[in-house]
């Protein structure tokens, strides 16, 4: 029996629509009802992937176009009256636009509504676990480029300040006096670091590392040393 004939069997109803309820194949859990009319129907059986119609904004989408939650087609069964299919899939992501594996997520008990959890599929838990070690991954080197960023981004100012002197600029009053007063301060501030660290103050040895940095980058922007030379330096002596 070829496409045509297929669909010729299907009943649709007034409004050329059929009702659709999506299953995964592995949990057997009722994810999703949906509708198609025979386009997307016929592009569901072209291309292996669930595309449906959209009643609100008249159109077909494939799930998972937006969201990257795509349904891959497993079985395809249709019901004994031919007017609605049940179709099986291996679900890639959730399949609710609320985050939740399934859309039917709300149980009527005892005269309340509540939400109850559903556990995914193991695959799926496998890999909402990879997804989020990435994540966290990701989060650690945005917060490390972060870190490195306001490093770069103090320098510049600092820079901008020998460009053009400011008379109420601090960072231009030390650079005007960069063999006096910002040695000075440099020998100030570790002193600082040593009694903090001493004292075993945690917010003191961060409030007085921050003030040697600053004008150690400072003391760098005097001498026209960049902070990507010191880190080429520090990557040097790693081993």
């Amino acid at each position: 029996m070829n496409k045509s004939e297929i669909l010729s069997q299907i009943k649709f109803n007034k409004e050329g629509l059929i009702p659709i309820i999506i299953q995964d194949e592995m949990t057997r859990q009722v994810l999703m009802l949906a509708y198609m009319n025979k386009e997307s129907l016929e592009k569901t059986l072209e291309e292996g992937r669930t595309c449906f119609y959209s009643r609100s904004r008249r159109k077909l989408w494939f799930k998972g176009n937006t969201s990257g939650n795509i349904q891959s087609v497993k079985k395809i069964v249709l019901d004994c009256d031919n007017d609605s299919l049940l179709i099986l899939v291996e679900q890639k992501g959730v399949a609710c636009h609320t985050g939740n594996y399934s859309c039917f997520f709300k149980e009527i008990k005892g005269g309340k509504i509540k939400e109850i959890k559903l556990e995914p599929s193991p695959s799926l838990q496998k890999e909402q676990a990879e997804k989020q070690k990435s994540l966290q991954g990701e989060g650690r080197r945005k917060q490390s480029k972060i870190d490195s960023e306001i490093i770069n981004e103090i320098y510049q100012v600092i820079q901008n300040r020998k460009l053009n002197y400011q008379s109420n600029s601090y960072v231009c009053k030390l650079l005007a006096n960069s063999e006096g007063l910002l040695p000075k301060k440099i020998g100030e501030e570790a002193a600082e670091v040593i009694i903090a660290l001493k004292d075993k103050d945690k917010d003191a040895i961060i409030y007085e590392v921050a003030d040697l940095w600053f004008h150690t980058l400072v003391a760098l922007g005097s001498c026209n040393i960049s902070p990507q030379d010191i880190f080429k330096e520090l990557k040097q002596r790693r081993r």
